[in-house]
């Protein structure tokens, strides 16, 4: 096999680099943690008793809260994804 030159090394190593960097990833990461936050809060609220209606399942953590915060880890994966790379 033939030596790689310097050069043939950098164009390697320029073909190998990703299209969004590190810090794109934690932020990525940190979206989806939100996400699953609120499908969390979204948990619960039904009766044991299938005969028996709960008031519980209309509260406002389920039907307000948790969907504002998928929908802003959403807009938060959105930005993370978007987010120029710092060289």
């Amino acid at each position: 096999m033939a030596k790689q030159t310097a050069s043939t090394k950098q164009n390697d190593q320029d073909e190998t680099k990703f299209a969004i960097g590190r810090k794109n990833y934690k932020l990525l990461l940190i979206g989806f943690a939100i996400i699953v936050v609120g499908f969390l809060l979204m948990i619960g609220g039904g009766s044991e008793d299938p005969n028996v209606f709960s008031n519980e399942i209309f509260s406002f953590r389920r039907i307000t809260l948790a969907p504002i915060v998928i929908l802003f880890g959403f807009a938060f994966e959105i930005y993370a994804i978007m987010k120029k790379p710092s060289e």
